[in-house]
């Protein structure tokens, strides 16, 4: 706020004017709860400050997001105690940070779990409201953090959990996705220099970790552009020469879109661009961080900043990432050729046995792309970890009643790993492809006994 903003200069005609609300208001908020302080000429005659007006607009606002007006008050001044000035929480020099702890009011747990029961109902104007009040209450970075995050966690774990349906949790992320949105568009100004960049590989649709990213470095007054998913390696190298950024940083939450990342990342570090990655699936696996030339910011999203501070700060260099084996590039070569005539096989055998269509489908589709992938990040045996994914899917569909009760998860990966097994021995061969025919039969035999699939 300028420095004159706090300069008496405005008559009361004037505040009229400008907020809406009639004198006799304005002169009862003054009385019951000193908002605002106007300065009196030495005719008695009232004069504003912008602050004033401003302070006066902040108060209108939280009454239409069904504040009463003695909240609004007592939220102002918990904020003003607290430290913080509600019109323009700023930290030196000029970037927006938030307080250690969250202020004191309505819950922001319970602000959450009313957000969560409102996306499963399919409430857009109900969870609109819950987190436009969250706003009123609770700094930007809470609200992000703490209502949205979270509250999609949460939902993610119930569909895990056979509690919830995919339409619940894409609608629950687009709303998060828009809210997040709408507060990356309140950021401030950037104050730092240097350009930062923030992507996904293509394929990687989950886009709410990278936006959280770009939000957080908004905040503490970094000048950052998002590109969103699928941007081609080509394109991605070409936008940083334009643009002259210090720094690419990536996310990734899937093996296949890890892999991806890896394809975005192997370019840029070989010209010498700073790279640095995080999501979902380098916390599931942590020795596929070891894999990708760039710096882990770290398994907890709200730290990244901190990492890409660190990162930008230091001298030392990128940790060299060598290239897959020449057996799993052709392994790749040749499944990539097959993959078709062996899914087909699958489907002739599980099909006719009783297995859903997009059951079937689904299954087969993450698992040759989990495979593939491993084959790309140089390691077979991390493709473990999509199956894990797969059967976790399959259970989730079968505690919804989406499978027959009498087959459990297990028994179906199990069928189709078996099926899987015969097509791939029958098109991969003795060729490049034994790796892959080894690796699966090594995993029936570990499964045969019982024996849980993926450690």
């Amino acid at each position: 706020m300028l420095e004159d903003s706090h300069v008496p200069m405005y008559n009361l005609k004037v505040v009229v004017r400008e907020t809406g609300l009639k004198p006799d208001t304005l002169r009862a908020w003054e009385r019951r709860y000193g908002l605002p302080r106007p300065e009196r000429t030495s005719g008695g005659h009232r004069l504003y400050s912008q602050r004033d007006i401003e302070t006066l607009k902040w108060l209108i606002a939280r009454q239409q997001e069904g504040m009463s007006i003695s909240r609004a008050v007592d939220l102002w001044n918990r904020l003003v105690d607290k430290g913080h000035d509600p019109l323009q929480d700023t930290g030196p020099p000029g970037v927006m940070i938030a307080p250690a702890s969250s202020v004191q009011g309505e819950m922001i747990g319970d602000l959450r779990e009313a957000w969560v029961t409102a996306c499963l109902n399919f409430e857009e104007q109900a969870a609109e409201q819950i987190a436009v009040r969250a706003s009123a209450l609770y700094p930007p970075e809470t609200v992000c953090l703490e209502l949205l995050q979270k509250g999609l966690a949460e939902i993610e774990e119930r569909w895990r959990e056979g509690q919830a349906d995919v339409q619940q949790e894409r609608f629950a992320s687009a709303l998060a996705t828009r809210r997040l949105e709408v507060l990356i568009a309140a950021a401030p100004p950037p104050v730092r220099t240097g350009r930062l960049i923030v992507a996904s590989p293509s394929e990687e649709w989950h886009v709410f970790d990278p936006l959280t990213i770009t939000f957080l470095l908004k905040r503490r007054g970094w000048d950052v552009l998002y590109l969103g998913a699928g941007v081609p390696p080509a394109q991605l190298e070409e936008t940083v020469e334009v643009t002259g950024s210090r720094l690419v940083i990536l996310s990734a939450r899937q093996l296949h879109t890890a892999a991806r990342l890896l394809e975005l990342a192997r370019p840029l570090a070989q010209h010498g661009i700073l790279i640095g990655f995080g999501g979902r699936i380098f916390n599931l696996i942590p020795e596929l961080r070891a894999r990708i030339p760039g710096y882990f910011l770290g398994e907890r999203v709200e730290l990244s900043p901190q990492a890409v501070e660190r990162i930008l700060a230091s001298s030392s260099p990128v940790p060299p990432v060598g290239r897959p084996p020449v057996e799993y590039e052709r392994a790749l070569e040749h499944f990539r050729m097959q993959q078709g005539m062996i899914e087909m096989h699958v489907w002739q055998i599980l099909n006719p046995a009783g297995m859903p269509a997009p059951h079937l489908f689904r299954t087969g589709q993450s698992l040759s792309r989990d495979i593939m992938a491993a084959l790309v990040l140089g390691d077979i045996n991390l493709a473990r970890a999509g199956i894990g994914e797969v059967e976790g899917w399959l259970r989730a569909h079968n505690l919804r009643g989406q499978i027959p009760s009498y087959l459990t998860a297990s028994d179906l990966l199990r069928s189709y790993l078996h099926a899987y097994y015969e097509a791939v021995s029958i098109y991969l061969g003795e060729g490049p492809g034994s790796l892959i025919v080894g690796w699966l039969a090594g995993l029936l035999d570990k499964a045969g006994d019982g024996s849980l699939l993926v450690d």
